[in-house]
């Protein structure tokens, strides 16, 4: 029991202060959003079915499945980040979301307005950071944490 303790505790403790709040909830919406538009087809995106042909178009292959792990990743992690709940695992399945995204784009360069990967790339960043930092002494995580230490 003392090692399922430690190890809740370094899952969910976090002294990062309120910081964590201003990072986690504008990237966990912008997440959710493109997540929903790959799941669901809401805000202007294509649905699995889609997202899927898109995806296995640049080589990401079976393309509706791999349309289904993104979309998953990218609406539930970023509701989890929203929420401060689990944010170091939300942030690291973010991260390699983002890493994955990434290389669609990196022939494209850096900058956005070229299909670049800026955008991909300033989301790993900040999904890495939560990753580290956790949710904050404003989370869901960190409620848990003192309720399990009391």
């Amino acid at each position: 029991m003392e090692q399922t303790n430690t190890f809740t505790q370094r899952l969910l403790t976090s002294e990062s202060g309120i910081g964590p709040l201003a990072l986690r909830v504008p990237v966990g919406i912008i997440l959710s959003a493109h997540g929903a538009q790959k799941l669901f087809g809401w805000f202007g995106g294509y649905g699995l079915e889609g997202t899927g042909q898109w995806m296995a178009s640049v080589g990401f292959e079976p393309g509706v499945f791999m349309a289904a792990l993104a979309g998953s990743a990218e609406f539930f992690g970023g509701l989890l980040l929203v929420l401060g709940l689990l944010t170091r695992p939300a942030g690291a399945l973010l991260a390699f979301t983002m890493a994955m995204a990434m290389t669609v784009h990196l022939p494209n360069g850096l900058f956005i307005t070229n299909n670049g990967y800026e955008f991909a790339f300033t989301l790993l960043a900040a999904s890495t950071a939560l990753a580290f930092l956790g949710g904050g002494s404003l989370s869901l995580d960190r409620w848990l944490s003192v309720r399990a230490n009391r």
